[in-house]
């Protein structure tokens, strides 16, 4: 007996050996290459951590197998992690290399949510741009009360308005329309079809960690609609430390933005809620009797609860809740006077709600799974003089996914669920655009790890509709860490896009006089599209200067786009004539840093075509070149200044006219303290107005026809309030 006991203890000591591993490495400082003694080195998570010598070497024993998260500090420069997978498969010591704080790199500890992979965005095979941290409470300051500024200011991407009364924008991606442009928020699919018209002037950037955007065919990880690419809002989230921030800001233009954010974790559950008044005056700057800036009141609560059932499992149920009336048109019945003479208005009210529920349980330290279910409804009315659209848009989303992170290789596997059901007030007795859409997928996802510096991130999904057929839509990208200093992207994919009547081109026009689509003579768009891209980073006379550049390639094409275009009896209707739809350009990053100073330049080129049979048309409300300058200084914790300009092009106008090139320009400061902050910022201080150079409407002001809005119509406004921490 008591040799079986031995025994037994043997083989277990055995394995216990054999679960632990040890970890070697050389910490450096990045400028300069010296060992860095006394730098921290631990494994989160566990009592497991020690210093560096004065060779800058360290090494940690006991370490269980398995993933593990391994995080380096020294005083003066910046924090920094390691994901390793145990046992490792070599055992030389690893070097790593920290870097100054004043460099400021901080998307290096980025994690990236969007390409469902988790990774930190310079280990992640997809390209995908961050705005986060600083960036996004600066760009906070600029329009507190929605988000068009601060996606409008990142190359490759401009908002474009699609109402010159009523301030209505969608986005554009790399020149194609905003339906083309997937928005989600937290990996739920919330903004499309009809809820999609004012999506961006209903999102604020208060409770929001950080916005993920990736650029080209991106239906592979979340269904179809992505083929320009997505944009992924990611909520902040509660911490041990509680949070709790206000917001005040009022603007030259009587417009106030008031709101707050709370979130705290305590030891079984957690809680966050946002909750926003944003008021708008009607506005009109160029004194043409039309509102620039319509009147509104919009009302936002947005509540949601985590629960921490033990260590592995967390459930979390919010609910998102949006009331708006925005009125715009002709100034003097906007306040109310309205009379013969002033009786144009477009009147938009509207109101979003949705409810969320997650589902994480780890299965093991190497596996996941996720269960999520989103529901979402969408009222929402258009009024103008003698005319009125409304509707309802109801939406699901469900999905389960298993994640699996290896030695090599890290694996998802899902599937899911949507549905999309649009229902017409009838409002007279003309066909009703009401569509009822099902879509079940399945999807898989590959991160191959071939060498320390070469990684593969390949997926396919499988997508059934139930009114445009079956889908394949396979995506593949690579990236080579080619050096310290460079690295390089390639990925491509398939994507498609389930026509509806909500495109800009109908939102321009209210939707009057649109047929609805002939769903049995149209087929799905369908896409193909590629991005290349080279980052180099170093620093420069004696580590003094920062810099870095990306520089991207793009191009995607559109087979069988739909259009609209007239049909009888004055009406208009889509049509899918054969031909295709091109982007095709690059874009340029660059960030030079210098003591307090940061420097971004930006370039963007997209050659945007349209073509039908034998002829090719340039598409229109596209700037061909734009330029992107903000130089910014900041003392930590003290001051933050920022002085911005951007130039666009000139752009083809629906109407076969061309646009006229302009600049705009902002400045920015904020003044911190421990508590509170004070802001001010002059945006558009040239005072760059469409109405200055060109018009925007013909006709008389009882009965407008408007234009393109290519430039803006609001002005130089100036803004500004205080924020508190507490």
């Amino acid at each position: 007996m008591k040799r079986t006991i031995v025994l037994l203890a043997m083989l277990f000591f055995t394995a216990m050996v054999y679960a632990q591993n040890t970890y070697k490495a050389i910490i450096k400082d990045a400028k300069t290459n010296q060992p860095l003694p006394g730098a921290t080195v631990k494994v989160l998570g566990t009592t497991l951590g020690s210093t560096s010598d004065n060779t800058g070497s360290v090494t940690l024993t006991g370490i269980t197998s398995g993933r593990q998260v391994i995080q380096y500090n020294y005083v003066g420069f910046r924090t920094k992690t390691d994901t390793l997978t145990f046992p490792l498969a070599e055992t030389a010591a690893a070097t790593v290399l920290l870097e100054a704080t004043e460099e400021d790199e901080e998307l290096e500890e980025v994690v990236v949510s969007a390409t469902r992979s988790s990774r930190t965005i310079d280990n992640i095979p997809t390209r995908v741009e961050v705005i986060s941290g600083e960036e996004l409470d600066e760009k906070g300051n600029m329009k507190p009360g929605d988000i068009r500024m601060l996606l409008a200011e990142s190359t490759g991407i401009q908002t474009q308005q699609t109402s010159a009364t009523s301030g209505n924008s969608a986005i554009r991606i790399q020149g194609l329309d905003g339906k083309y442009t997937q928005i989600i928020r937290d990996g739920f699919p919330l903004y499309s079809g009809f809820s999609g018209g004012l999506g961006l002037l209903q999102i604020a950037p208060l409770d929001l960690q950080q916005v993920e955007v990736i650029k080209g065919s991106s239906s592979t990880l979340y269904g179809g609609g992505a083929i320009a690419g997505l944009v992924n809002l990611v909520s902040k989230k509660p911490t041990e430390e509680r949070q709790l921030n206000f917001l005040l800001n009022g603007t030259s233009a009587l417009g106030l933005d008031a709101s707050g954010f709370y979130a705290q974790k305590f030891d079984k559950i957690g809680i966050t809620v946002y909750g926003a008044y944003n008021k708008g005056t009607a506005y009109d700057p160029s004194d043409i009797g039309l509102t620039a800036i319509p009147k509104f009141d919009r009302f936002t609560l947005n509540p949601k609860l985590y629960f921490y059932f033990n260590a592995a499992t967390t459930l979390s149920a919010g609910i998102n809740a949006t009331a708006e009336k925005r009125i715009g048109g002709d100034l003097e019945y906007v306040k109310g006077n309205g009379s013969a003479n002033h009786a144009y208005f477009e009147e938009n009210k509207t109101g979003r709600y949705s409810t969320q529920i997650e589902m994480n349980h780890k299965i093991d330290e190497n596996q996941k799974l996720t269960l999520r279910n989103s529901v979402s409804y969408y009222d929402r009315s258009i009024g103008l003089p003698n005319y009125l659209f409304s509707g309802v848009q109801a939406s699901t989303y469900s999905e389960a996914n298993y994640s699996r992170n290896g030695e090599k290789a890290d694996w998802v596997l899902g599937i899911n669920f949507l549905t999309d059901n649009f229902k017409e007030d009838r409002k007279s007795a003309t066909v009703l655009r009401n569509y009822n859409y099902n879509t079940i997928g399945a999807f898989a996802q590959n991160t191959w790890n071939l060498s320390e510096k070469l990684s593969i991130e390949s997926g396919i999904r499988g997508d059934y509709h139930n009114a445009y057929g079956f889908f394949l839509l396979p995506k593949i990208s690579g990236l080579w860490k080619i050096s310290e200093h460079f690295s390089t992207r390639l990925g491509g994919g398939l994507g498609y896009k389930a026509p509806t009547v909500f495109t800009e081109d109908a939102e321009r026009i209210q939707f009057r006089n649109v047929l609805p689509i002939d769903v049995a003579n149209t087929k799905a768009e369908r896409s193909y599209g590629a991005n290349y891209d080279v980052n180099y980073r170093t620093s420069l006379f004696d580590g003094n200067v920062g810099f870095s550049i990306n520089h991207m390639f793009f191009y995607t094409r559109i087979n069988d786009p739909i259009l609209l275009a007239a049909a009888t009896g004055g009406n208009l209707a889509y049509v899918q004539a054969k031909g295709s739809l091109d982007t095709k350009g690059m874009e340029t990053n660059a960030k030079i840093t210098y003591a307090d100073f940061k420097l971004f330049i930006g370039y963007t080129m997209a050659d945007v075509n349209q073509h039908t049979q034998s002829t090719s048309n340039p598409y229109p409300l596209v700037s061909r070149h734009r330029l992107n300058n903000v130089l910014m200084y900041e003392i930590e914790d003290q001051w933050k200044i920022g002085l911005e300009a951007y130039y666009f092009s000139k752009q083809k106008l629906n109407d076969g006219a061309t646009g006229k090139g302009y600049w705009t320009t902002g400045f920015m400061a904020e003044k911190l303290w421990e508590r509170f902050s004070i802001f001010i910022n002059l945006e558009n201080f040239s005072d760059t107005r469409q109405t200055k150079f060109d018009t925007i409407y013909t006709g008389s002001i009882t009965n407008p026809v408007f234009r393109d809005i290519y430039a803006p119509v609001d002005g130089f406004v100036i803004n500004g309030g205080v924020k508190l921490r507490l």
